[in-house]
């Protein structure tokens, strides 16, 4: 444990910020009351505890604990503070936000609710992007990141491929494919298809498919987003998939960043002091730990002797 003496070296202003998190054990909620980052008063707490050489809170600990030392020091660091004369007050920092664009089609209601309850501290800004638009929004930094869909140009670009989506042919509700659950292209060879190329503009594509009783193919997000009670959509089995990816600027991932990624990749709670969810001596015993030897291999079940439902050949309708 540390003496009194060395700590009187540490300035009142980390001491207090300490003592934030101690009484509040939450650190999110202490650095709201501080009015700083929850980035920083991590930072500075780490620092404090490698400068003391001791751990102040049990690491990994959830909710957040003190440790015996931890304890010890709380209780100087209050004396010292008590002792010390009063800082000025000092304008609260800005609040952390993390923009992130959306292309239409896109859906993130899911990932908007995971974030808001594991980092209600940190502000999601939701932008609609144009199509056309999600590489300038992320080259210009109007956003942080995107979801965009793909292809884009990857030069010092991260991206993260989610899902791909299938095309399917938009048609009034009373055509003769509206019967169909699937069709192919050669089943449109004969209709008047409408230029579908712009995503952006999809309301007016579909627009047109019921005036003048056309068809047009759209990914299916798409289809669903321009819904309408006069219009039918069924799956095209011939055309490629669009594919929909996160991405964001190689030269400016945050931590902020890196925890988003990990809210739509789906990984569990992290810590709320380390944005790689562990403690640092809990990743040293991790990498120290000697390697398991690999469990042998099963052997393969026997190949099933024929599938059932085939595919049909292209260009046949499926009924119902």
């Amino acid at each position: 444990m540390t003496g009194q003496g060395r700590l009187e070296s540490i300035d009142v202003t980390r001491l207090r910020w300490f003592v934030a998190v101690a009484e509040e054990l939450h650190f999110a909620r202490a650095a709201r009351g501080l009015g700083i980052s929850r980035q920083r008063l991590s930072g500075t707490v780490i620092e404090l505890e490698e400068e003391l050489e001791i751990k102040l809170f049990v690491p990994g600990a959830q909710p957040t604990q003190l440790s015996e030392d931890g304890r010890a020091v709380l209780e100087q660091a209050r004396a010292l503070i008590a002792a010390a004369p009063p800082e000025p007050v000092a304008a609260p920092e800005a609040v952390d936000r993390l923009r992130v664009g959306f292309v239409p089609g896109v859906t993130v209601t899911k990932w908007e609710r995971i974030w808001g309850e594991r980092f209600p501290e940190v502000a999601l800004d939701l932008i609609p992007v144009p199509m056309k638009e999600q590489e300038t929004a992320l080259r210009t930094d109007a956003v942080d990141m995107c979801f965009v869909r793909l292809p884009i140009d990857r030069d010092g670009m991260s991206a993260i491929p989610l899902y791909r989506e299938v095309p399917v042919v938009v048609v009034p509700k009373d055509h003769p494919i509206a019967l169909f659950d699937q069709v192919a292209t050669a089943d449109l060879a004969d209709e008047r298809m409408q230029d579908a190329a712009d995503l952006d503009d999809a309301a007016m594509t579909m627009e047109l498919v019921a005036a003048v009783s056309g068809a047009a193919i759209v990914p299916h997000s798409i289809a669903r987003l321009h819904h309408r009670k006069d219009l039918v959509y069924r799956t095209v089995t011939d055309v490629a998939e669009t594919e929909i990816a996160l991405a964001w600027p190689a030269a400016a991932t945050t931590e902020l960043v890196e925890e988003f990624v990990g809210v739509v990749r789906g990984r569990s709670q992290r810590s709320s002091r380390l944005p790689s969810g562990q403690q640092p001596d809990k990743q040293a015993k991790q990498q120290s730990a000697p390697k398991r030897k690999p469990a042998p291999a099963k052997k393969p079940a026997a190949a099933a002797k024929s599938k059932q439902g085939a595919a049909r050949k292209p260009g046949k309708r499926r009924g119902r």
